[in-house]
């Protein structure tokens, strides 16, 4: 396979050989599972996880569309067959979730559907997040499809970790209020050097979301990498710091490099080889630059307002 040729300022996240050496050595195939990267087949590795060591499970499983993972392609099928292939591994997946533990699953308009009704048979959901994927191509004959959902599911309704006041977001103040009139004070907004800015409560709609791209520090040739910024928001609301977030399918790593960021342990299964070399290079960067882009001073930026945030 010829090797890609890149511009000088692509800062996209790539193996030498020697890479290659030394991060292999970090795989495991099963047993030691704690801040490990574990190589091998889901069916075949899920055994060999002891149920119930999960605070919080994230899972970006393939989509109902034909795509090639580093070689190796999922085939879009039928809709009740693809329901009926994550049956074939969403219960065991289950069974790793601690019983106050929550469960968050990536899906895209085509699968949505299927993806709702194989959470609730296991699952309470609690709520259906979309989020603005900027990132894609137009369409001639419809609509760009410009959004994700990701679906929030909990084992006990009446026991679970949320942490509104880690995930607010600061916003830009367009039209300032201010009580009593112009020489007031700020009503429900902040100024400071940074602007005029004001935190709010996350709602299930989020628009302020980067896909991963040539020039982020966090990208790799994963062709369906989630944004940092993306787990951070859900790591940070329904985990606690030492906690032990789970990614069954773990891809390039995000799951486990944005735990590691947070103070948060890890554990992802991987069939990939690359993609697991890829996910452990990113967790060897993690542990000189723990910034995650678009998160800073404990609150979440709009977006585009990188330039004004305190470092």
């Amino acid at each position: 396979m010829e090797e890609k040729i890149r511009a000088d300022r692509n800062r996209t996240i790539t193996l030498s050989d020697e890479d290659k050496e030394r991060l292999r050595k970090r795989l495991v195939t099963g047993g030691d599972f704690l801040d490990r990267t574990i190589h091998a087949d889901l069916l075949t590795a899920l055994p060999r996880l002891p149920d119930e060591f999960a605070d919080l499970i994230i899972i970006d499983p393939p989509y109902n569309l034909t795509k090639n993972f580093g070689g190796r392609v999922f085939s879009e099928r039928k809709d009740d067959a693809y329901e009926k292939y994550l049956t074939t591994w969403f219960s065991d997946v289950c069974r790793k979730l601690k019983p106050n533990g929550s469960l968050y699953m990536c899906g895209d308009w085509k699968c949505t559907a299927a993806l709702q009704r194989v959470i609730e048979r296991e699952l309470t959901i609690l709520n259906r997040i979309t989020w603005q994927r900027e990132k894609g191509r137009g369409a001639k004959a419809n609509w760009k499809n410009g959004m994700e959902d990701i679906w929030f599911a909990v084992k006990n309704p009446d026991d679970y970790y949320f942490d509104l006041e880690a995930v607010k977001v600061k916003r830009r103040v367009i039209a300032p209020y201010r009580e009593g009139g112009a020489g007031g004070k700020p009503k429900d907004w902040d100024e400071g050097e940074e602007g005029k800015f004001r935190l709010t409560c996350p709602s299930n709609f989020w628009d302020d979301i980067s896909v991963p791209f040539w020039s982020m520090p966090e990208n790799t040739d994963h062709p369906t990498q989630k944004p940092e910024k993306l787990y951070a928001k859900l790591i940070l609301a329904s985990s606690k710091p030492g906690d032990l977030v789970f990614d069954p399918f773990l891809g390039s790593g995000t799951a486990s490099v944005v735990a590691k960021k947070l103070g948060r342990h890890w554990c992802g299964i991987e069939l990939s080889e690359e993609y697991c070399l890829l996910a452990e290079k990113r967790l060897e960067l993690a542990e000189t630059d723990r910034s995650i882009q678009g998160y800073s001073g404990g609150v979440f930026w709009e977006r585009n307002t990188a330039a004004l945030q305190k470092k």
